[in-house]
């Protein structure tokens, strides 16, 4: 028997919004270390108006963007019917905000700077599907 390898096996898109465009670099140079393609975004708005959401894995998305918050954005994909895991970042971590985040469903919560593992690993749960 052949395998043959489906649209799921190929993803391996990540979708990062940040507002920070040294962080896109060092994340996006990250993610390719480990095999995954990234697809950059430094506003909320931008990810919103994007139309290709089947192939990404998952969203590693900044707490805190210049045009509001990523916690509000996911909640509006949410509304919009996308349903990927996310992966939140931030450098203004507090109680609250860690609990809204937890609150809307992510599958992890980073404090920056993280070390380069706690990021691939919740990447690596939601490409196999265990997200």
């Amino acid at each position: 028997m052949n395998y043959r390898p489906t649209i799921l096996d190929q993803r391996k898109v990540v979708f990062v919004v940040d507002d920070d465009p040294s962080m896109l670099k060092g994340v996006r140079r990250l993610l390719k270390q480990h095999g995954f393609e990234t697809v950059p975004f430094e506003t909320a708005k931008a990810l919103q108006d994007h139309d290709d959401f089947e192939r990404a894995i998952c969203l590693v998305v900044d707490v805190n963007l210049g045009d509001g918050s990523g916690i509000e954005l996911r909640h509006r994909l949410a509304e919009a019917g996308v349903s990927l895991p996310v992966i939140y970042i931030t450098g203004n971590d507090s109680d609250a905000t860690r609990m809204a985040a937890m609150a809307s469903g992510c599958v992890a919560y980073l404090t920056k700077p993280f070390p380069a593992q706690s990021l691939i690993e919740p990447i690596k749960r939601a490409a196999s599907g265990l997200a």
